[in-house]
């Protein structure tokens, strides 16, 4: 009976572990260093906002690993005989293998500022960066947290909860400006403010500054101001967990390069999830996809080839969503922040209640190619098939109330949106 190990217990691993036992017989082993069982990531900042206990983060019982024959171990492993097909721990184990899936997932990207092995510096993304801000939170009244994605707004949001201070240092003239076009930036940078967090747009971190007991004390911007502080908070982006792989025979960039099969250059040996690199992006995504449902359909993917049916990576029309404080954020297919040249746009706001589309197209052929919802719930099987489909901006706008979820919103919502985009087009002719 072959052995597949897999190292790394996320959405990714675990997938491929559950569908690798669906399609057969396999011996399965699961070795993780952060936990001993699979957990929702997502639900992280939950348990320090005292909604959930860590336990209620697990989606499987127990028993589902024995009943399912998927035999988890922790561990840390430290090195990979990729020749002999062997895995060593930092405690001397060895473990064999016949098929190796990398599903090491991603680590919080500090930017080699002065000062960043402080204590009291740190990122959020593993179990342990939990606990970390929970030891970090005691005494804490002012944090200053570095970058403004979507970690960034989650850690603002945990702290705010405990009454801490909080200043996010964003780089750009608006929230999140890398990836949301200034208008739905400015739509939520006005809202992280109500909320009581200061923004400092434009502001970069150059330094962190420790007290007598190495200790945050302080941070300095590249414009030279001083913010007191006890926590640093990085929230400037992940990168994928491969440290311990550097110096071997598998060919590395910023991840593990994959083909879209998820084959790495070594035989029997795969990635998926954070750490995976395309060695040729998928259309507009990133070689590195940092994303839950990616992670999910790569662990899919690869099970299908280990059990003999060589699948490749097909992960569709592009879509994510989140929350920022009260707002829902969902986007499908591509809305580019800055203006590209060959596409238009519609943005559409409803400043009052805190709502916003904002539609892009291709100019020419008036193709539908993406849409930013704030505030209003979209469905995701419509977006999906209108994206397929390669629907005009004009269909889309007519038809707009089927992919609403809120029916009741949706017949007078409709009417100013088509009122709206018929607008546009008079002042664009």
């Amino acid at each position: 009976m072959s052995h597949v190990v897999i190292i790394g217990n996320g959405i990714a691993g675990i997938t491929a572990a559950r569908h690798i036992r669906k399609f057969s017989d396999k011996q399965i082993t699961v070795i993780s260093a952060e936990t001993d069982y699979f957990f929702s990531r997502t639900a992280l900042m939950y348990v320090y906002m005292g909604h959930l206990k860590f336990e209620h983060t697990q989606p499987y019982e127990n028993r589902f690993w024995k009943k399912n024959r998927i035999d988890l171990k922790q561990a840390y492993i430290e090195e990979v005989d990729f020749k002999n097909k062997k895995l060593f721990s930092a405690v001397g184990e060895e473990i064999a293998y016949d098929q190796l899936i990398l599903a090491t997932g991603s680590v919080t990207n500090f930017r080699g500022w002065k000062g960043q092995e402080i204590d009291g510096v740190q990122g959020l993304v593993s179990k342990q960066d939990l606990e970390l801000l929970e030891k970090n939170s005691t005494n804490l009244t002012h944090a200053v947290i570095v970058g403004g994605g979507l970690i960034g707004v989650e850690l603002a949001e945990m702290l705010h909860t405990r009454k801490i201070e909080v200043s996010m240092l964003v780089r750009e003239p608006h929230f999140w400006g890398s990836v949301l076009p200034k208008e739905e930036g400015k739509l939520i940078s006005k809202h992280i403010q109500q909320h009581g967090i200061n923004l400092l747009f434009e502001t970069e971190l150059d330094e962190i500054i420790a007290d007598a007991n190495n200790q945050v004390k302080a941070i300095i911007t590249k414009s030279g101001q001083q913010i007191e502080c006890q926590l640093v908070g990085v929230a400037t982006g992940v990168k994928p967990n491969i440290s311990f792989l550097k110096n071997t025979e598998l060919e590395t960039d910023k991840g593990i390069l994959v083909n879209r099969n998820l084959e790495t250059n070594i035989s029997d040996v795969y990635a998926i999830g954070d750490c995976a690199q395309q060695r040729e992006a998928i259309g507009n995504r990133k070689p590195v996809e940092a994303v839950w449902y990616t992670g999910r359909m790569m662990g899919e993917a690869v099970a299908q080839s280990i059990c003999g049916n060589p699948t490749a990576y097909h992960p569709g029309n592009w879509f994510n969503s989140a929350k920022f404080f009260d707002i829902e954020y969902q986007t499908y297919g591509w809305v580019f922040p800055k203006q590209k040249e060959g596409f238009s746009d519609f943005y559409w706001e409803d400043e009052k209640n805190e709502r916003a589309l904002h539609f892009q197209y291709k100019t020419d052929s008036k193709e539908f190619v993406g849409v930013n919802a704030f505030g209003i719930r979209l469905r995701h099987e419509i977006l999906d098939a209108w994206l397929t489909e390669k629907l005009s901006i004009k269909e889309v706008i007519q038809q707009f109330s089927k992919a609403n979820f809120d029916k009741e919103f949706s017949k007078k919502f409709s009417r100013q949106l088509q009122k709206a985009f018929q607008q546009s087009q008079l002042q664009n002719a």
